[in-house]
């Protein structure tokens, strides 16, 4: 019972739009929730997102907060879940890159899976940061100024970051075990 009560009183923003890869926001919810936090789906569009299934559309899911209306103060933490779609259509989002910096600004964890973290390189907080993601952006966040590594999952002062769906078991833990622990001082915009 203690395992389930573990984020017992935790709120985490789960950052997403249309394309995001759907197993790397339903494992990573479903883990959160098991541990007790509350989970908000937080998009640009009022309504509901679709899920990108591999290598078709997959599910919708009902939106929680729209972005507009999303006080990233009132999260203890922050998913971003993968995708090629998902990611790349964020950054455009002028709201969306400064809801990440907030979290990053106030020391809050942050998990960040597969081509997540392009948008951390939008919202500038990667510099001499260590963290891995997709390996095809590996370049991208070497020439934003961090330390890219190929590994199963890597934290760095609050920050989470994982490869791939396979990852996600290690990323789970991780992301709760930092979620847990709080602010960390380390983590910075």
């Amino acid at each position: 019972m203690e395992n389930q009560q573990r984020l017992k009183g935790k709120k985490v923003a789960i950052l997403l739009t249309d394309g995001f890869e759907q197993v790397e926001m339903t494992e990573p919810r479903k883990a959160l929730q098991e541990a007790g936090a509350e989970t908000h789906l937080i998009a640009p569009k009022s309504g509901a997102v679709k899920g990108w299934n591999e290598k078709e559309w997959g599910d919708s899911f009902a939106v929680d907060v729209i972005l507009d209306d999303a006080d990233a103060y009132s999260y203890d933490a922050l998913l971003l879940p993968g995708g090629v779609m998902n990611p790349d259509n964020l950054r455009l989002e002028k709201k969306a890159v400064e809801f990440i910096r907030h979290f990053f600004e106030d020391h809050k964890p942050v998990a960040a899976i597969c081509h997540a973290p392009i948008m951390l390189i939008e919202a500038d907080v990667v510099q001499g940061r260590t963290l891995t993601s997709y390996p095809s952006i590996q370049t991208d966040l070497r020439n934003a100024g961090a330390n890219w590594v190929d590994q199963e999952v890597v934290t760095d002062q609050g920050l989470v970051t994982s490869r791939k769906p396979d990852d996600i078991p290690a990323f789970n833990k991780k992301m709760i075990e930092e979620i847990r622990e709080g602010a960390h001082q380390g983590q910075h915009a």
